[in-house]
């Protein structure tokens, strides 16, 4: 189930121009015409999912020192640089000193062959893109200047009318395969844009002794860009006295319709049907939850705070599960324990429409391969397996208090798992993981579980990832999108590894 988000995703600022040589304008007429109507095809197919900035042609030195001040002025997040036919590398270069922003070179032919019968030099300078590559590789790399370059075809639904042979190519697996390493790394610009402009909260502490969990806050900001807003529990209190009794009523309400509310656990004596209390409790918090999130302009929220017992802060936060999920399902990731690093994954999964459930190792089922991936809390509501159930738990184990809590799966089949840790030289590093969540069973203990199949034997699998050094915590996405993730690393500069 899909809820609103409180707070959308920012679309990435993409930069765009094509090369050529000035020198053919005159040579071959049409040539520039149809070089630019390829850029304009290029700019309505990326404006599907980002903001396009097309400089149009840049055919000489002058022009791509212009080209790279205006895409500053613009502000953008990634370049691309089309090779539309031969230019000089002395034309692409001044653009990525001026604008340091990543750059991707497109060699995207617009036809699968030429017609070697009748075509003309013209004609063959509109296929040339690959020609001019490997010159501008060489001026890149000796200046410093990191690229990639993505290999194809155009992927045309029609053939310009002065082509001399067929450019439809829109169905050529080149084609397709060519577009969804386009549209990834704009997706991943869109990650890197939200995450600069992100507000995040971090309630309470780290829960004490998780080692892998501590941080420095500046460490985060400085290597993603995300603000850490340090939030007291006096805050949260402050917003549960204005929650009315109108609100608690509509919660409740949002509630039943999202959630199966449970009867007493058939094998857990701790799991029982919620009381009427417990609801209203986890309600009346969820409101004050979600009124923090605006008053503070939260886009992602790390909280953790056990209190002492019998008292206030303790009752409040025996409510946190409930509010969290419903946030984490709004595009507000919520990572207990104070586990900033997690945060961060959530977010990521989250802003590329994946999900993102917040997930730990909870036991190996050797008989179905299988590692069963959960936590106490929250959890992603809108990549559930259908509707998400609501347990009452005498107590939380290893925590203080007692309240409702989340037990649900995320839907059968493909997933990712993103796990942000941190090395020992303070860099952040992302591990990358792909599997298949199956329909097996799980326990009736209130808690979050999602059994997964990755692509070695379960003790293979946690050998490999336990030697790259883990946060405990990872998100789990659906689908398979470790080469997403991987170019989300790429535009971070940050250590990354696929299992």
């Amino acid at each position: 189930m899909l809820l609103s988000p409180i707070k959308p995703a920012k679309r990435a600022r993409i930069g765009l121009y094509s090369i050529g040589l000035e020198a053919y304008w005159n040579q071959f007429p049409g040539l520039r015409e149809r070089l630019t109507e390829y850029g304009a095809f290029l700019e309505r197919q990326m404006s599907a999912f980002g903001d396009v900035f097309n400089f149009g042609l840049v055919d000489n030195e002058s022009k791509g020192r212009r080209a790279g001040e205006w895409f500053n002025e613009n502000h953008v997040d990634l370049i691309f640089c089309h090779a539309a036919t031969y230019a000089t590398s002395s034309t692409v270069l001044p653009v990525h000193q001026l604008c340091t922003k990543p750059v991707i070179i497109l060699n995207l032919q617009p036809t699968t062959r030429i017609d070697y019968e009748r075509t003309t030099t013209g004609e063959w300078l509109a296929h040339c893109g690959a020609c001019p590559v490997p010159e501008i590789s060489n001026a890149f790399n000796r200046a410093g200047i990191p690229f990639r370059v993505i290999n194809g075809l155009l992927g045309l639904d029609y053939t310009p009318a002065i082509s001399l042979t067929n450019e439809n190519t829109a169905k050529r697996p080149e084609s397709i395969l060519a577009w969804k390493h386009i549209q990834e790394w704009i997706r991943a610009a869109s990650v890197i844009r939200t995450l600069r402009h992100s507000r995040f909260g971090f309630l309470g502490n780290t829960y004490s002794g998780m080692l892998d969990m501590y941080s420095d806050f500046t460490m985060i900001q400085a290597q993603t860009g995300v603000h850490v807003e340090v939030l007291e529990m006096c805050d949260l209190d402050r917003m549960l006295a204005t929650v009315t009794e109108l609100e608690i009523r509509g919660k409740l309400e949002e509630t039943q319709h999202i959630f199966e509310i449970s009867g007493d656990s058939p094998s857990d004596p701790i799991a029982k049907r919620p009381t009427e209390e417990q609801m209203r409790w986890a309600c009346q918090v969820a409101v004050a939850q979600e009124k923090l999130v605006k008053a503070y302009d939260l886009d992602a929220l790390s909280y953790y705070y056990h209190g002492a017992p019998g008292g206030a802060y303790e009752k409040l936060q025996s409510g946190f599960i409930l509010g969290h999920s419903l946030l984490t399902a709004r595009g507000i990731p919520c990572a207990g324990e104070g586990d900033l690093k997690t945060a961060v994954a959530m977010k990521i999964c989250d802003i590329l429409g994946t999900g993102g459930s917040y997930s730990e190792i909870v036991v190996v089922d050797y008989e179905d391969q299988t590692i069963l991936l959960g936590h106490d809390g929250p959890f992603h509501i809108a990549i559930s397996d259908g509707k998400p159930i609501l347990r009452g738990m005498g107590l939380y184990h290893g925590k203080q208090g007692t309240g409702i809590s989340v037990e649900a799966k995320v839907k059968s089949g493909p997933i990712t798992t993103l796990n942000v840790t941190q090395t020992g030289d303070g860099r952040l590093k992302l591990i990358i993981s792909e599997g298949e969540s199956t329909n097996g069973p799980i326990m009736q203990i209130g808690n979050t579980q999602t059994p997964v199949r990755f692509r070695k034997d379960p003790d293979a699998y946690m050998e490999q990832w336990f030697q790259e050094a883990p946060t405990h915590h990872c998100a789990m996405s659906i689908g398979h999108n470790a080469s997403l993730f991987k170019k989300v690393g790429e535009l971070l500069y940050c250590k990354h590894v696929t299992l």
